[in-house]
């Protein structure tokens, strides 16, 4: 009877930490959902600055780099054009709490800035180029 009470807790931790794990994509569901949209031969998929990277070949054949976001799977290649200017992404930025906004770039198809958060915090971050929404933190 002892011998059942550690294993029950431990069954109960496993448990935990799956559904803890389930707030982000795992890797496996990166390349599902590249595939699922349109991207094929999918490799070297990492995870780096509070976003999913791969290399991948879009729909014609075009060899890209891709950011995906990693709670919905939306995919950013390298060659998107923003429809943000840097100003639109700074009032975005400030409208969801952001301060001291500063290193505003737009390249590989992502708007990157530092700023800090509202706890005050450092932080550098993704945004992604047609919404404005900030996609990944580190």
């Amino acid at each position: 009877m002892k011998k059942i009470a550690p294993l029950t807790f431990a069954l109960a931790l496993g448990v935990a930490g799956i559904a803890v794990a389930q707030d982000a994509l795992t890797e496996r569901q990166v390349r599902i959902q590249l595939e699922q949209q349109g991207y094929t031969k999918v490799h070297d998929v990492k995870f780096r600055d509070g976003m999913w990277r791969a290399y991948a070949r879009s729909g014609d054949g075009t060899k890209v780099t891709v950011r995906v976001d990693p709670k919905t799977g939306q995919a950013f290649p390298d060659e998107q054009v923003s429809r943000l200017s840097e100003r639109d992404v700074r009032a975005a930025l400030s409208t969801e709490g952001y301060t001291h906004v500063h290193d505003v770039d737009y390249r590989d198809g992502m708007w990157r800035a530092k700023a800090e958060n509202s706890a005050g915090k450092d932080v550098r971050l993704q945004i992604d180029a047609e919404t404005g929404r900030v996609v990944g933190t580190d």
